[in-house]
């Protein structure tokens, strides 16, 4: 399950709900995450993009078995994607360098046409040079959001070649922890206190 927001001017939330209850067997500490339990988990997706070099980026190869935050968004978004991303940048200046290390941020654009390698590259050095940028064409970036299954990203231009457009997409992170699932979403509204408790914990093997 996924929540989208439509970020034109007012943000329109689509009517998808992430469920809190706890699913499977216990997990260390998780009754103390903030993150939303999501009803099942979901296996870490096996997908390939472009990053910011020009590399191709196998998901699932890349950062399998470790704590990785996984983000839908674009960088003309005027709220949702700038908060997530430094809230998470921010909390993350709180762990050691050590654990710091042991978190993948990707950052998946659902705006490929103006989001360049080069503006994506800069974009997510505003919150951190560490975090991933991924890139395709507008199928790969599909298929990418059928395997985590998120809503898909839509465009609403006010008319035929505006080039302003906004773009509705899914506005959650997926913290896909060692065991290789996800197991919580983090919503648009997550504070950076709560990152800053979560991901700790995360580390350590709870979800």
């Amino acid at each position: 399950m996924s929540i989208a927001l439509s970020p034109s001017r007012t943000l329109r939330i689509l009517p998808v709900v992430l469920a809190l209850a706890a699913c499977g067997g216990p997990a260390r500490n998780s009754q103390d995450l903030h993150g939303a339990a999501l009803p099942q988990p979901i296996a870490r997706p096996d997908f390939t993009l472009t990053d910011t070099r020009g590399q191709p980026f196998h998901f699932r190869q890349e950062t399998q078995g470790k704590l990785t935050l996984l983000a839908f968004g674009y960088t003309n978004c005027p709220d949702v994607c700038p908060v997530q991303m430094a809230n998470i940048a921010a909390a993350m200046r709180k762990l050691s360098r050590a654990d710091q290390q042991r978190i993948t941020v990707v950052f998946v654009t659902t705006d490929p046409p103006r989001d360049t390698a080069q503006r994506l590259r800069s974009w997510l050095d505003n919150f951190n040079p560490a975090f991933i940028g991924l890139r395709g064409s507008d199928a790969e970036i599909t298929r990418a959001e059928q395997a985590v299954g998120v809503a898909l990203a839509t465009r609403e231009a006010s008319a035929p070649g505006d080039t302003n457009y906004t773009v509705g997409h899914a506005a959650q992170v997926y913290a896909f922890t060692a065991d290789d699932s996800a197991h919580r979403a983090y919503p648009f509204g997550t504070l950076q206190q709560d990152w800053a408790h979560d991901l700790p914990e995360l580390l350590r093997g709870a979800h």
